[in-house]
């Protein structure tokens, strides 16, 4: 009995290693991502890349002698404390080593670009600029939010946002936050080609966070009417593993007691489970819609996703 236990107990320690380094790898690479998109394209086309750099670069060009570093540091503050009482230490460390760690790729790639000039788009085409800058921005973004950190700023923002908006995306909410912001830069700067092109670069950075999120997981809800509803449902759960649910409904117009099939599955799956209903009904009725997000046993962790 205890050999068991000690077995169980291996299996769950390596399993907590490999999930640390999964974690840190893709934190990493995310958070590299993000500073490449906004130093390689948004920086070097002059566009406001939005969160609370813009906000500090507001304040310092309103107020000259608050340099913009320390603004950032002081704005993060209080949204720092917060999510450290609401998301606890685990969020608050990773938020604080992507922060840095983005800083520190910012940095690098500036001072390699003076050796490297190519490291930093130098082309006319500010349209080509915001498109990969606002891409490679929020799949990095999106890699971040995905294992349970962010950059921090209105990355931050957005997720306690989330906690009062659930039906908004993380995607959606950094982009709302992001616009507030720009177009207060617009109106400072009174700059509107500047402010038109952050927006792109906002846009498209909230596409590719939601799409990094939400895209690989993308699922569907089926619900179904047939008279052949057990054979249907035994045939789902046993060729595809999906579990199905049985809801009680009635005819409208007939009036007669029916069974309705519920049954959420990857976007890829549908296909299947239509050729399975048409194997025993032909004329069924069938009701397929999207699923943005499918919390629970062989979909996305809840408690994960906290």
């Amino acid at each position: 009995m205890k050999k068991n236990r000690t077995k169980e107990n291996k299996k769950i320690d390596a399993k907590k290693v490999r999930a640390f380094f999964a974690d840190g790898l893709l934190l990493t690479v995310g958070a590299s991502m993000y500073a490449a998109g906004v130093v390689c394209f948004v920086s070097p086309a002059k566009f406001v890349p939005g969160g609370l750099t813009t906000l500090a670069m507001i304040i310092n060009h309103l107020v000259p002698f608050l340099p913009v570093g320390m603004m950032v540091f002081l704005l993060n503050v209080p949204l720092f404390i917060t999510s450290w009482k609401v998301f606890g230490f685990k969020f608050i460390a990773r938020t604080l080593y992507c922060s840095a760690f983005s800083s520190v790729v910012m940095d690098l790639i500036n001072s390699l670009s003076v050796k490297y000039p190519f490291l930093l788009y130098s082309g006319n085409e500010k349209f080509l600029s915001a498109i990969f800058g606002g891409v490679v921005m929020g799949i990095g973004l999106g890699t971040v939010f995905l294992r349970g950190g962010t950059t921090g700023g209105t990355d931050i923002l957005a997720r306690l946002l989330r906690l009062k908006f659930p039906h908004l995306s993380v995607g959606k909410l950094v982009m709302i936050s992001d616009l507030a912001v720009v177009m207060l830069a617009g109106i400072v700067y009174k700059s509107i080609e500047t402010v038109l092109f952050s927006l792109v670069v906002i846009f498209l950075s909230s596409f590719a966070v939601d799409y990094v999120i939400t895209g690989k997981n993308h699922s569907k809800m089926l619900m179904i009417l047939t008279h052949h509803h057990n054979e249907v449902k035994n045939d789902i759960m046993k060729t595809l593993d999906r579990g199905v649910s049985i809801l009680k409904a009635k005819g409208g117009y007939t009036g007669e007691d029916k069974e309705m099939l519920l049954c959420v599955v990857r976007a890829h799956e549908v296909a299947d489970i239509r050729k399975i209903v048409a194997k025993y009904d032909e004329n069924p009725f069938i009701i397929i819609t999207d699923s943005n997000e499918v919390l629970g046993e062989g979909f996305k962790s809840h408690k994960d996703t906290l």
